[in-house]
């Protein structure tokens, strides 16, 4: 089948899986990855048009025979506690959702969890992005009551499933780490020269070095995209794109695409590593952050914040805000990544699938606002329009 990518970092690519093999890796990586028991029911809250959706919704539930709960909606309607009224209604044992989602409802009162008691789970689930300390430990504590792992799970669509994530109750469940990879799955961390990074404690770009079931065949259309794009950066390996950290554990940490790498005065920055450090801050529910040119840095760090009760009207009050996100970077990582500009905004622009467009901010931040490229697969067109509005 094709399955269009969103488009997050340029024009939507057609990746081709082909039947066996994806059915293959959707079948054993559903059933390891979640620890599938016979009478568990299952719910992955990813829409159906995202790759999320495919394996975990239907392919891997399907494959296994396992019960899969199937739902249309948002979060937040017709109230904050309408997942957790699904998970009660329908004793679902395993819940399977994106850290976008669980950072919208942390911006609601913890009462619209607290009003169910969500026994029936078992095990939690975090897909699309790395999930951040504050949501990871709200997750665990007010959903799974502090007794249900969490499988931070990192994969692409170009992967056709989970490639490194904890086992649920097998293998450690730790915040802000994908963890270890699948049986059968070669993560390696390479330098810019193509060389492999050995020992932990260690960062580098991760790639792949061996094949597996799930892979990318093709790109439809387009053959040559695919090997330029995926096998030819560092020929023997499939380059993800992604940059990652193996810590002193050899667990694995996403932290952020190659591309959207910030280099301000010569140290380098992960983009998920500084919005994780300014969602720690109280105001805050979540965050983009891209380079833009600086005279004297190189690049300048960019943040676009939504605040837990909206744009604050009053400077003081925006003072405020501002000043605690400066303080929660200087704190967990340091003076020199703390953001340069601050735009407090309504929302992020999105892809259906929950995927922030980064070019859009970068272009933004830039002040390239003329010509923003290919916007179709945008949620909410509106915010970039506020967005553009607002710019700093």
């Amino acid at each position: 089948f094709i399955l269009y990518t969103s488009g997050s970092t340029g024009k939507p690519k057609g990746v081709v899986h082909t039947q066996a093999g994806y059915m293959v890796w959707a079948s054993f990586t559903f059933q390891n990855v979640f620890q599938v028991e016979e009478n568990d029911v299952y719910w992955c809250t990813a829409d159906i048009g995202w790759v999320t959706g495919h394996t975990y919704l239907l392919y891997g539930p399907l494959l296994t025979g396992s019960t899969t709960l199937m739902f249309e909606g948002v979060p937040t309607y017709p109230s904050p506690g309408r997942f957790w009224e699904v998970i009660d209604k329908h004793h679902v044992t395993i819940f399977y959702t994106a850290p976008t989602a669980i950072r919208s409802l942390m911006a609601h009162s913890v009462d619209h969890v607290l009003a169910y008691s969500l026994s029936s789970l078992r095990v939690l689930g975090s897909v699309g992005e790395p999930i951040n300390e504050e949501a990871w430990h709200w997750y665990h504590q007010h959903v799974g009551k502090g007794r249900c792992p969490i499988v931070d799970t990192w994969w692409q669509t170009e992967t056709g499933g989970v490639m490194i994530s904890a086992l649920a109750g097998i293998t450690p469940s730790v915040p802000a780490r994908a963890g270890l990879p699948l049986p059968g799955v070669q993560p390696v961390l390479l330098a810019q020269d193509g060389s492999e990074i050995e020992g932990n404690d260690q960062e580098g770009y991760l790639a792949i070095k061996a094949s597996w079931p799930g892979v990318i065949r093709t790109t439809w259309g387009d053959h040559e995209r695919a090997r330029q794009v995926y096998f030819q950066p560092y020929p023997g390996y499939y380059f993800t794109g992604d940059g990652a950290r193996r810590d002193e554990q050899g667990l694995y940490r996403i932290i952020g695409r190659v591309d959207d790498v910030i280099n301000v005065s010569g140290h380098r920055f992960g983009t998920a590593e500084i919005e994780s450090a300014i969602n720690e801050s109280e105001y805050v529910v979540e965050s983009a952050v891209v380079g833009y040119p600086h005279d004297v840095k190189g690049q300048g760090i960019y943040a676009y914040v939504i605040c837990k009760d909206g744009v604050p009207e009053a400077e003081l009050d925006r003072q405020r805000v501002e000043g605690s996100i400066i303080e929660a970077v200087v704190a967990q990582i340091g003076r020199i990544a703390k953001p340069d500009k601050i735009q407090l905004v309504s929302g992020l622009p999105k892809t259906r699938s929950g995927k922030i467009m980064r070019r859009i901010l970068r272009k933004v931040a830039e002040g390239e606002t003329a010509n923003l490229g290919d916007t179709t697969t945008l949620l909410d067109p509106l915010v970039v329009e506020e967005i553009v509005a607002g710019k700093k």
